[in-house]
This record gives structure tokens, sequence and C-alpha cells, in this order.
């Protein structure tokens, strides 16, 4: 456990002394500490930032686009992959499904571009057939069932681990009893499946809201200059913006740091409605 141990706590815990630039007019040359101190002057920038809000209203919406339509998905794949009682092609469709997962984003972006693009898969098709092209990639009003649709096709599939091994666990003598009492599918589901699974299922959905403001840096700046930051920016990409292209540091700090207490407060609450319902929860 050593180095993975050491990993966090040289680049996570450590790196939290970094935050300290929030606070201060962040110059490189002068370094970390004799930066002049500056207090709450960028928080206060950032909350006046129009254009920061806009960030964190469409990375909320993003977020909650992704947590209705791409968690239940892995799920049900799960289940899915779980009723197959053939090994062999079970092990052919998860790897299958898991292969995407190793794909990079530029990738997984390009093929995206290639179907559905100006001139990509579906247009021509569209304009051998004499029929009207559609750009879905860069229509902004497409942008975010674009982005969910892509998170769907790309980490369903490795998604499906944590269910499987979840609900490998189950008694398949509850399935067996459950059966001789006369429920059907849908309700041995319901009443033995769902039962089992659903200190993960909570356990996920809490992580998920802790990174909720997070919905992938490298999928949306690849795609904002095709359909502009007004669709696109996201809080992430503000602080790259903001911070490494603009050289404003200490205000993309304070914007980064905003993401990083938003998400544990989010944790602490979630973790606390778990405990009301009687579930653990990602801790006691």
């Amino acid at each position: 456990m050593l180095p993975g141990l050491g990993y966090f706590l040289l680049f996570h815990y450590g790196a939290l002394a970094g935050n300290v630039i929030a606070f201060k007019e962040y110059v490189p040359f002068d370094g970390l500490w004799n930066s002049p101190w500056v207090g709450l002057d960028n928080f206060r920038r950032m909350f006046e930032d129009t254009a920061f809000w806009d960030a964190v209203l469409n990375t909320l919406w993003i977020a909650v686009l992704q947590i209705v339509f791409y968690f239940p998905v892995p799920l049900g794949l799960a289940l899915l992959l779980h009723s197959l009682t053939w090994s062999s092609v079970r092990r052919f469709v998860q790897s299958v499904a898991y292969l995407p997962h190793f794909i990079s984003w530029v990738i997984v972006v390009a093929l995206f571009q290639q179907v559905l693009g100006d001139t990509g898969l579906l247009n021509s098709g569209l304009d051998g057939l004499g029929l009207h092209t559609v750009d879905i990639i860069g229509n902004p009003d497409a942008f975010r069932p674009l982005v969910v649709a892509q998170v769907i096709w790309k980490d369903a599939g490795w998604g499906t681990i944590i269910f499987l091994a979840a609900l490998a666990q189950v008694d398949e003598q509850q399935y067996e009893a459950a059966a001789i009492d006369g429920a059907g599918p849908w309700r041995r589901f319901w009443h033995v499946t769902l039962p089992a699974i659903r200190p993960v299922v909570v356990l996920l959905l809490i992580m998920r809201l802790g990174d909720i403001l997070s919905v992938g840096f490298e999928q949306m700046l690849l795609q904002r200059d095709a359909v502009g930051p007004e669709a696109a920016e996201i809080i992430d990409t503000f602080v790259y913006y903001q911070g490494i292209v603009g050289g404003d540091y200490g205000f993309a700090a304070a914007a980064g740091l905003f993401k990083g207490v938003v998400g544990a407060l989010l944790v602490y609450a979630a973790n606390k409605v778990a405990h009301r319902l009687g579930e653990q929860g990602v801790y006691k």
C-alpha cells in the first residue's frame, strides 16, 4: 500500500497547500510566498463575474443529465450481463463493453466527429439520399445530449464492474425461493436484487454527487471551439482559460477551490441523508 499511499499524500493532500494562491495575486516569478496577499478579492471578482456563473450553470446542467441518463445505464447493463447463462458469451460482451473506456477522449471525440460531424458518415448518407443534412457536432443546442451520449458509450461498460461484483454476492437461493412463491422477474428484481445491491448504488451515487462539478475537462475542451463557450464552458475549462491561458492564477485557483468545497459539502450532505435512510454511505 505504501506506493499508493505516497501518491495520494504527495499529489493530493500535499498539493492542497497550493490553494493559498487563491488568496494572493500570484506571480510565478515572485514565487508562492512572495506574491502579494489580496485576501478575498479573487473570490469577490469570481462571484461578480457572469462568465463564471454561466460556467457553473453549464456544469450543473451537464452533471444532472449525466446522473439521470448515465448513472442507471451501468446498472441496467450489469443486470443484463448477470442474466446471461453462457459464460463465454458474457465474457465476450464484457470485453467489448469495457474497451471504449481505454480509448482517450481525443479518439472518442474524433470518432463522433467522423460519424456526426458536418462532413461525417451520417451527413454523407443523408446527402446521398437527397435529404437535408444536420451538423450535430457543431450545434450548441445538441451539445448537452451529445456529451452525455459520449460518456455513456465510453464508460457504461466499465461502470458495470462494481455492480457485477455486487450482483455476484446475491444468494441464488433467494431467487429460487422468490420464484417458488410466484414472483416474476420484475418482483425478483425489486424484492431480491435491488435490496442486495442498494448499499453499492447509494455509495456510488454519493461519490458521483461529490464529483458533480467535474464533468469531463478533456471532453469539453476538445469540443469547446466547435459549439462556443456559451454551450461548452464548464468550471474546469473556465479555470484553464483564466489561469493557464490568461495567467490570472489567483482568480482561477479561487474558482477551483470553490468547486472543491462545494463537492466536499455535497458528499457530507449526501452521506448524512444516506444515514437517515438507514444506509452506511461512504463512512459511518
